[in-house]
């Protein structure tokens, strides 16, 4: 796929795939954006406050934003994170990335390169209380544990230009994923994408959405 590196609004760059005509984050702020849905939405969400150790779940690890976001807001909380990313970024990509040069956290560029750094297939420890696994596969294809995470962050590409991923059947696979309990947080509201949460099992409820979309989804195994 060819890539062209875009500034958001905020400042923070993001990666438009040109022959798809879509961005990997919001144009209205990439930071702004996964900060509010997967952030203050998913991992900072009431349900998993005293949760001391955290499995989580990414669909669609991209840009590594959200990895590096939340491992600065984690705090004190252990992450165990795994990605899946058919299509990971090269090194010429990751260099034009400026989001650890916006974020007010220490050492942001160091654990920023390290995230990068691992490779796919091997699980590593980032430090003593975030470790990271990167899997280059598509989601159709693979299998995941049963009851083992507390949180998913949908963050694929669009209904529009990739339906296959935004289906009951992948829906259902991740439910079956997640513990009692588990959440699930996506950008997308579309009909189709909450009448497919619902078949698969969740419970759903829309919240505010960051600057430039009204509302964004959070799905609950319960």
């Amino acid at each position: 796929m060819s890539r062209k590196v875009v500034t958001t609004e905020d400042g923070s760059t993001t990666l438009l795939v040109e022959q798809l005509g879509e961005h990997y984050h919001s144009c209205f702020g990439a930071i702004q954006e996964s900060e509010h849905v997967f952030i203050q939405a998913g991992l900072n969400c009431q349900l998993l406050e005293n949760e001391n150790n955290i499995s989580l779940f990414e669909v669609g690890f991209g840009t590594g934003l959200n990895a590096l976001l939340t491992y600065f807001h984690a705090a004190t909380r252990a992450v165990s994170y795994h990605g899946v990313e058919l299509y990971p970024l090269d090194k010429e990509e990751i260099a034009l990335l400026n989001y650890p040069s916006l974020l007010a956290f220490e050492q942001a560029d160091v654990i920023f390169k390290k995230i990068h750094e691992i490779p796919f297939g091997q699980e590593q420890i980032i430090d003593k209380s975030f470790s990271l696994l990167k899997i280059q596969v598509s989601l159709l294809e693979m299998e995941l544990p049963l009851d083992h995470y507390h949180l998913v962050y949908f963050d694929a590409f669009s209904y529009d230009v990739q339906p296959e991923m935004w289906s009951a059947a992948v829906f259902e696979k991740l439910f079956k994923s997640l513990r009692f309990n588990g959440v699930l947080v996506t950008y997308s509201t579309k009909g189709v994408v909450k009448n497919a949460l619902k078949t698969a099992g969740f419970r759903i409820e829309k919240l505010p959405g960051p600057k430039g979309k009204r509302e964004i989804l959070r799905a609950y195994k319960q």
